[in-house]
């Protein structure tokens, strides 16, 4: 089956010191993009993360130190990583939690801004999650009946993942599925924008999945003792949150992200206070007058006797 393109779709895969977003680095990236004629292009690259990879990492991907010490940093190939993925959508097997966020922090990190406002995201996790649940490995024995030979190997894994994807397609073309709403549908059709929407359910507004949008459209806190609430409504009662998540552990797109709402709300409140300022009424001229003083009466002998009566005197 060939994959119905309207622009290149590429797919990539991370090997990294570890799972913190903001924390660890890349140490590969490989990049399988399928164009819409059916072609395929590949770039892989070793990267120096400039910090140690943990024995524990090495051992899941077969990357050492020694392995990487002469290859070029992530600021010296970012620029060559922005140009190959082009305008491209991107695919991946759990990229939309991992290779996203991972990619964009080291992206930022180096100074280069990778526009993602028009871009798809097709989760091929997402997809076998729903409706199979199982590894990538079982994926590829699945779909694919074979056996997936040097996983977590960067390149291997892509063109696994690219394979189950059209495997996937084949499969579920004409199958049904029942979101947690009851609403049944065809979600898995040879077209982006539809695997796009099927495997995009949370709508992350930072990719890290920190803060995601409600049904409203409204960003809302995705984690801790705010989660579930909009991001402005935290600032609302709490706006020193926003002072903590900036100086937290926390991705740079994510503190991208927040300081955009934050600017947001601070207009708002501000206009807020200009219109309460406009508002308030001007002061009534003389609101409470005094009543005019009565001329004194001249004393008369009937006032004397009626004090004479009263003091007795």
């Amino acid at each position: 089956m060939k994959l119905n393109l309207k622009r290149p779709l590429a797919f990539f895969d991370l090997e990294a010191t570890g799972v913190n977003v903001g924390a660890d680095r890349i140490v590969e990236i490989a990049i399988l993009k399928a164009m819409p004629d059916g072609s395929e292009q590949i770039l892989t690259k070793r990267i120096n993360p400039e910090i140690p990879i943990p024995l524990v990492t090495s051992l899941i991907h077969g990357i050492y130190d020694e392995d990487i010490k002469d290859a070029p940093k992530f600021g010296d190939v970012a620029q060559e990583i922005a140009n190959f993925i082009g305008d491209a959508d991107l695919a991946g097997y759990n990229s939309n939690k991992f290779d996203i966020p991972m990619l964009l922090e080291e992206f930022l990190r180096v100074g280069v801004d990778l526009d993602m406002s028009d871009r798809k995201f097709v989760d091929v996790q997402n997809i076998f999650h729903q409706m199979e649940q199982r590894t990538l490995k079982a994926a590829y024995k699945f779909y694919c009946a074979k056996d997936l030979v040097n996983a977590h190997s960067a390149e291997a894994d892509i063109r696994a993942t690219y394979e189950v994807l059209l495997a996937q397609l084949e499969k579920y073309q004409d199958t049904e599925f029942e979101d947690k709403q009851g609403k049944t549908t065809v979600p898995v059709k040879n077209d982006v924008e539809a695997l796009h929407n099927f495997t995009n359910m949370n709508k992350s507004v930072d990719y890290a999945g920190r803060m995601v949008y409600n049904d409203k459209g409204e960003e809302c806190i995705n984690f801790g003792k705010h989660k579930g609430k909009s991001v402005e409504s935290v600032f609302d009662t709490e706006p020193s949150y926003y002072a903590w998540m900036m100086q937290g552990d926390f991705p740079l797109f994510t503190k991208k992200k927040l300081e955009e709402i934050w600017k947001r709300w601070s207009i708002k409140k501000e206009a807020q206070k200009q219109a309460r300022t406009q508002q308030v009424p001007a002061q009534k001229s003389n609101p409470h007058p005094l009543k005019k003083a009565e001329p004194a009466k001249p004393v008369t002998t009937d006032m004397l006797d009626q004090l004479k009566m009263k003091f007795g005197k």
